[in-house]
């Protein structure tokens, strides 16, 4: 299995517009961060992990050619507002199934009217094939690749993290409930929400992404939604031994 992150950074971007700060004036390209999305590629399948607000610019950067699925956390707007992007891949190989939680789907059909109740003709809409995921419920696009989406918590909002096998990603979340945290055991890489060091109402912050790694005991952990606060170099000495920050362009691959 191979994990490409497209963007790491939270939902202003690194560098935020205006700030003159450390991290938003570095030179290291580890700092410059655009929203959070990730892309898993196994047993020929390419499954992209929100549509962020940043995914033209991240699909180009990549070369993407291909999708054949596309999964959604959570109906925020660095998360999904990527989504009018997926045309061009419609034009070439038709429409795409797309997986969210309840709340989400709630909230896309809110925003994103126009794809599902159109008005007008010409100019062309996403084309979607919808499927509703529950925690806990796991679903396969191919025999080597099982999906199982599971239910953490941004402040009071429910959001889908994913499992891959032993992969799993989940982010913006400040909680992991306790019917959560069995999936989350027995991982090879665990990614992982981490905004900041102080702590944060809605998000994880350092102490509280650190306490639940070392109950869960992944192999290898890579922080995301990563805000201006950390800077990748000077702040890299504050994890301890397993765990990195993600950077935009990382590629992880299954050890096993």
């Amino acid at each position: 299995m191979k994990l490409t992150f497209l963007g790491t950074g939270t939902s202003t971007g690194v560098p935020s517009i205006g700030c003159e700060c450390e991290t938003c004036t570095s030179d290291d390209p580890r700092d410059k961060r655009l929203r959070v999305s990730v892309l898993i590629e196994h047993d020929g399948q390419t499954i992209l992990v929100d549509t962020s607000t940043d995914f033209r610019q991240q699909a180009l950067r990549h070369g993407l050619k291909r999708v054949d699925a596309v999964l959604i956390t959570h109906c925020h707007a660095d998360h999904v507002f990527g989504l009018d992007d997926i045309r061009p891949l419609n034009f070439r190989h038709g429409a795409l199934s797309l997986y969210a939680n309840e709340p989400a789907w709630h909230d896309l059909r809110r925003i994103f009217k126009y794809i599902f109740e159109p008005a007008h003709f010409g100019g062309g809409l996403p084309q979607i094939v919808a499927h509703t995921v529950v925690s806990g419920a796991p679903f396969c696009l191919s025999k080597d690749l099982q999906i199982t989406p599971l239910e953490v918590i941004h402040g009071r909002l429910p959001v889908a993290a994913y499992r891959f096998n032993d992969f799993a990603y989940a982010t913006d979340l400040s909680e992991i409930p306790a019917a959560t945290m069995g999936g989350l055991r027995g991982l090879d890489v665990l990614v992982l929400d981490c905004l900041r060091v102080r702590p944060h109402p809605t998000h994880l912050a350092l102490e509280r992404a650190l306490e639940y790694i070392a109950e869960l005991k992944p192999r290898r952990t890579y922080l995301t939604h990563l805000a201006h606060d950390f800077m990748h170099a000077r702040d890299s000495a504050l994890l301890p031994d397993g765990v990195e920050f993600a950077y935009d362009g990382l590629i992880v691959r299954d050890e096993g």
